[in-house]
């Protein structure tokens, strides 16, 4: 797994928290690098999470975008 797709996944786990949000599954998706795509697909999953989650999500959003 690419250092950088790591680094993705921590920073999006940094920022969340910074909003006091929280996604238990999000890591890299392993299975993507077993196909033979060009360039590989390095995919990240976010995972489920709860509606209360999923509300700050969209709040945390709309407030970035100035809504």
């Amino acid at each position: 797994m690419p250092d950088d797709m790591s680094r993705c996944v921590e920073e999006l786990r940094a920022a969340l928290a910074l909003h006091g949000i929280t996604l238990p599954s999000l890591r890299v998706d392993l299975t993507t690098f077993a196909g033979t795509y060009a360039p590989p697909a390095g995919l990240i999953t976010l995972g489920n999470c709860n509606t209360a989650t999923a509300r700050a999500l969209a709040a945390a959003l709309r407030k970035a975008a100035g809504q």
